[in-house]
């Protein structure tokens, strides 16, 4: 099985100016996490975007919609922002043409340039879960997985969790 991994920015990727104290993007960190995770998985990575969720908007949205339609692969891993995560998954899911693929959004509450970021181990299980789960739009974060239209981003406790 090959997943494709599409890339959108968000703090998964983002980088330090120790200057300025901003935060900004270069170029996405996955093949090094691909590598430094020792991932065996078959995966094609691609660039879709590099930008702050916050700054996401719906032709954005439909950019990445537009790639998932295009992709040869059933299961796909997209790297984006929390914030506004539900909301590309939502415009994923009112896709019929992609109702028999297995999308899972991940991200990280910190970035993966500053050490300590949740990213690599958010990476890891968004590539495990779209390999074993059905077909269907979800979001992977904290070891849990999540359909789209169940969960939310807790901002105080920083963690995404089931809604009923």
């Amino acid at each position: 099985m090959t997943i494709r991994i599409l890339i959108t920015g968000g703090t998964f990727d983002k980088e330090y100016d120790e200057l300025t104290g901003r935060l900004y993007f270069l170029e996405t960190h996955v093949p090094e996490m691909l590598r430094r995770g020792r991932c065996l998985v078959d995966v094609r990575i691609e660039t879709v975007m590099m930008i702050d969720s916050l700054d996401l908007d719906d032709k954005a949205r439909a950019h990445i919609v537009g790639r998932c339609r295009t992709a040869g692969e059933q299961a796909i891993v997209i790297t984006h922002g929390t914030d506004t995560m539900v909301e590309t998954a939502r415009a994923l899911a009112a896709t019929p043409e992609l109702r028999d693929r297995t999308i899972v959004l991940t991200g990280a509450m910190v970035p993966y340039a500053f050490g300590s970021s949740d990213g690599l181990f958010n990476l890891g299980s968004a590539l495990s879960f779209a390999q074993v789960l059905t077909a269907g739009v979800y979001l992977a974060m904290n070891g849990k997985h999540f359909e789209w239209d169940r969960v939310r981003k807790n901002r105080e406790s920083g963690v995404f969790e089931a809604i009923a």
